[in-house]
């Protein structure tokens, strides 16, 4: 049975993208990222919860305070990525839920009424999103390069509070050039996939 998404669609989200490090200067607007957002809202999470939260650095002063941050490999590409995400758990996410799940309010309290609870839940859901939100990215045309190689005490410090955790930080652009790695290995799917 063929895939419902055409051959183009599948190249752009998977198959063709590639984790870039170089962009092009060419600006990434409000616009285009509140595209994303409205695209990728969509994507099924545990209770409908929504912890993803997303810090975009566009000023230098922002920036000048994130690069200390960065790992030696990450600094300069993240310097000059036109624009800059950071991604982040909010471990109070369970306050929207009533309005999320309306259907089933209690859950708030039911559910996630302990901290270690919700911490754990945000941190697997707000991953599941960041996952939605780099393929968002693809789907807009642009390129993103997400990374996990930053100090993320000092993120969190410097540009969030104590409710929200640093998942991950991603550069966002057009790619300029050849501003990817060649495609490495993946597994096979029977070193994947057991049926049972």
């Amino acid at each position: 049975m063929p895939m419902a998404l055409d051959t183009t669609a599948q190249d752009l989200l998977f198959r063709e993208a590639r984790t870039t490090s170089a962009f092009t200067g060419e600006p990434v607007s409000d616009e285009q990222v509140q595209e994303i957002y409205d695209l990728v809202k969509f994507g099924p999470t545990a209770f409908n919860q929504t912890p993803l939260r997303v810090v975009l650095v566009r000023s230098d002063e922002a920036r000048a305070r994130l690069l200390p941050h960065m790992s030696d490999g990450n600094r300069e590409k993240t310097g000059a990525a036109p624009l800059v995400a950071i991604l982040a758990a909010d471990n109070e996410f369970h306050e929207e839920l009533p309005a999320l799940l309306p259907h089933f309010p209690q859950a708030k309290e039911l559910f996630f009424a302990e901290r270690p609870v919700r911490e754990h839940s945000a941190g697997m859901n707000a991953a599941l999103q960041a996952a939605y939100f780099i393929v968002g990215v693809r789907a807009a045309g642009l390129a993103a390069g997400p990374m996990s190689g930053f100090d993320h005490e000092a993120v969190q410090r410097e540009f969030l509070d104590d409710d929200h955790t640093p998942l991950m930080i991603v550069n966002i652009g057009r790619p300029a050039g050849d501003a990817a790695f060649p495609r490495s290995p993946r597994l096979a799917y029977d070193t994947v996939v057991t049926t049972v």
